[in-house]
C-alpha cells in the first residue's frame, strides 16, 4: 500500500451505495482511510461508533441557512444539536453551507444576489457559530459550492467564502476547499489553495466533468499534490467523489494521486 503526504479520507456516503453505512465506514477504515459522512439522521450511529472509524467530516447542521434572521436561528439550533453528534463520533470538523440544500443539492433558499446586509448577518451568523463551537470544543468548516449544481446559493464561490472565513479568522471556523466546484466555477486550482492556505481545514477532491475518482477528468491532481506539498499543507484531503468503476480501484486511485 502506498502512502502518502496527506491524511486521506473519502465520503462513504458515495461509494458502495448498496450496502450498509456502516460497512462503507469499515471498508474504508480497512483501506486506511478517513471516513466522510453526509446527514447523520439517516444512520444509526451504534453502528458507526462500532465501527471504529475515523469520522473525518460530516454536515454540521440539518437546516438554516447565514444570512437572515430566522434562517440564522434555525442554524443555530441544528448546528449545536449536530455539534453532540459530531462528539459521539468524534468527527474532527462539522460542515456549513450558505444555506441547506435540498434534494440533488439544490438550495433550499435561493438568492442570484446577495445584498451588504446579506454579507453582514451571515458574518454574524457564523462567529455567532464560532462562540457555540468554543462552547461545546467543535470545529465547524464553510464549503464553497459551484452554480451549475446548486444554483442561487448564497456564499457559495471560492471568494465568497474566503472572504468570510478569513474576516472572521478564528480556529472555530475554516474552510472546506473542495476543489472540485472551484475547478467548475472558477479554476486556477493551484492559486486558490494558496490564497485559501492559512484559513484550511480539509480539502476536498472529484475530477470534472463527471465527479468521479482523480484519473477520470481534466484536473491534473498530482501537480496539485506537489504544489500542496510545496506550501507545506499535509492537512487532510477528502475524496468526495463517485466511483466510475469499482470503489476499490476509485480509492486507490485518489490514494496514487496524492501519494508524493
Amino acid at each position: 500500500m502506498m502512502s502518502s503526504s496527506f491524511s486521506l479520507a473519502a465520503c462513504a456516503e458515495m461509494l458502495w451505495r448498496e450496502r450498509p453505512i456502516e460497512w462503507r465506514a469499515s471498508k474504508l477504515k480497512e483501506m486506511g482511510f478517513g471516513v466522510g459522512l453526509w446527514n447523520w439522521p439517516d444512520h444509526d450511529l451504534k453502528k458507526l461508533e462500532k465501527t471504529g472509524a475515523d469520522f473525518t467530516i460530516m454536515n454540521g447542521y440539518l437546516e438554516g441557512r447565514l444570512a437572515d434572521d430566522d434562517g440564522a436561528e434555525m442554524l443555530l439550533k441544528s448546528a449545536r444539536e449536530t455539534a453532540q453528534i459530531g462528539k459521539r463520533l468524534g468527527v474532527k470538523r462539522l460542515n456549513l453551507h450558505g444555506t441547506g440544500l435540498g434534494d440533488g443539492g439544490i438550495p433550499i433558499w435561493q438568492h442570484d444576489i446577495v445584498t451588504g446586509a446579506m454579507w453582514l448577518k451571515a458574518r454574524e451568523t457564523l462567529s455567532r457559530i464560532c462562540d457555540m463551537a468554543e462552547e461545546e470544543g467543535v470545529v465547524y468548516t464553510l464549503e464553497n459550492l459551484n452554480l451549475l449544481d446548486h444554483p442561487g446559493c448564497p456564499f457559495g464561490s471560492t471568494t465568497d467564502v474566503l472572504s468570510l472565513v478569513s474576516s472572521i479568522n478564528r480556529p472555530q471556523l475554516r474552510i472546506n476547499l473542495d476543489l472540485y466546484h472551484t475547478q467548475i466555477g472558477e479554476g486556477d486550482l493551484v492559486r486558490w489553495c494558496e490564497k485559501c492556505l492559512p484559513w484550511i481545514g480539509e480539502i476536498q477532491v472529484a475530477d470534472n466533468p463527471g465527479r468521479c475518482e482523480p484519473g477520470t477528468g481534466e484536473i491534473n491532481f498530482i501537480g496539485i499534490a506537489k504544489a500542496l506539498k510545496k506550501m507545506s499543507y499535509h492537512g487532510p484531503i477528502g475524496m468526495e467523489a463517485f466511483a466510475a468503476g469499482d470503489a476499490e480501484v476509485a480509492l486507490e486511485a485518489f490514494r496514487s494521486a496524492f501519494s508524493i
